[in-house]
């Protein structure tokens, strides 16, 4: 009886830890539905801040019905099928980290030190019937302490910075953490990615922009006080608008562009 009474208490802490892991587990399982759910409205929502569209007296869902999401293969710029790969069900992040959808990057090509890409990419046309009015993008890499992501809305010259959101980082608050901060982004508008060349003149820069032609138009201030955050905001734009990440794709849009208007 006495050894009895003294397992009493540990076996009755392990069937309360038992039903307690239980019952967080089966929480955790029921509410991602709607974890899920509330993740995607809150991208929604700031691919309509980038692109300009956002109004707090308007659903999320009203907003956003303008808005076509494609993918996108980097390498050829083309559009994917949506019998190959659906935009809704697909998961980019994780498609990076598979050797069938992603692949590794060399440390002369990993400008964000993203270390894997993957090889489709979500694209956000706004279009106006079936005119692209804009394109979001989505585009991610290293700052300081975190990976940075966020969206670019460009204009219908493939080139103009319509807007920026940065929707998740883990800078530190009031120096890296204000790439979040709706001021510092409104600086991006009307921002040139390309030259007439059509090499990348966009660049991130430590203090304040140049206000003479032609560098105002590429140019964006730096974050105050966060030096590595600036350049990483800075290396992150120019893998994006490199030849690895959304240039083909633009130049294939571009191509369409000049199609239609011969046609």
């Amino acid at each position: 009886m006495a050894d009895e009474s003294i397992a009493r208490p540990f076996y009755t802490v392990l069937i309360l830890a038992f039903v307690c892991s239980a019952l967080v587990a089966g929480a955790a399982v029921g509410l991602r539905p709607l974890q899920d759910a509330n993740r995607d409205l809150d991208q929604k929502k700031h691919i309509l801040y980038a692109a300009g569209l956002y109004d707090k007296n308007r659903t999320i869902e009203e907003m956003f019905a303008p808005i076509e999401t494609r993918v996108v293969e980097l390498v050829t710029g083309r559009f994917v099928a949506e019998t190959t790969i659906r935009p809704e069900s697909y998961k980019q992040l994780k498609a990076a980290l598979s050797d069938e959808t992603g692949r590794p990057l060399s440390i002369i090509e990993d400008r964000a030190k993203l270390h894997r890409l993957e090889k489709y990419s979500l694209v956000y046309l706004v279009k106006d019937g079936a005119k692209v009015q804009q394109i979001v993008l989505p585009v991610r890499g290293k700052g300081l302490w975190s990976t940075m992501f966020a969206y670019v809305a460009l204009d219908g010259d493939l080139t103009t910075i319509r807007g920026i959101s940065f929707y998740e980082h883990g800078e530190t608050p009031g120096l890296g953490g204000e790439v979040e901060n709706s001021r510092w982004q409104d600086g991006w508008r009307g921002k040139r990615v390309y030259d007439d060349d059509g090499k990348i003149g966009m660049s991130v820069v430590k203090g304040k922009a140049a206000t003479e032609e032609p560098a105002k138009h590429f140019q964006i201030d730096g974050l105050s006080g966060a030096t590595l955050t600036t350049k990483g905001v800075n290396n992150l734009m120019e893998f994006w608008f490199g030849e690895h990440g959304f240039k083909p794709f633009l130049s294939e849009q571009k191509k369409e562009q000049g199609s239609l208007q011969q046609g």
